[in-house]
């Protein structure tokens, strides 16, 4: 089986040294998840790791996709539309479409992007 690497952050700490393996604070996670619902009362150890991951992979490819506009436009730095861009085009980020779009506090409904 194949071992993390030393810059993988799994062996040598995270980001900081001190939050261990995970970037995102767990206990950070462990509250929201907990105001998440009423029914939710108990949290096993093991789900804020999970979450936290999925941050981590869901922020990456956000990023990723949004450098990818920054380079279109021939620019080196990430700006707030590079996001918006990124997420106008690409199907699984349809549920911040409302969120990020410039037009009002709501922004317009999916359907009336399309055009």
């Amino acid at each position: 089986m194949r071992q993390a690497g030393t810059y993988s952050g799994l062996l040598s700490g995270g980001i900081s040294g001190r939050t261990g393996p995970h970037s995102l604070p767990l206990a950070r996670i462990k509250k929201i998840m907990k105001k998440s619902g009423e029914d939710v009362k108990m949290i096993s150890g093991e789900a804020p790791i999970v979450f936290s991951k999925a941050c981590e992979l869901f922020i990456e490819e956000l990023t990723l996709r949004s450098w990818m506009v920054t380079l279109q436009s021939k620019r080196r730095t990430l700006h707030k539309d590079d996001i918006t861009a990124a997420v106008i085009a690409t199907d699984i980020f349809d549920f911040l479409v409302q969120m990020v779009s410039d037009s009002g506090s709501r922004g317009p409904a999916p359907a009336e992007m399309e055009t």
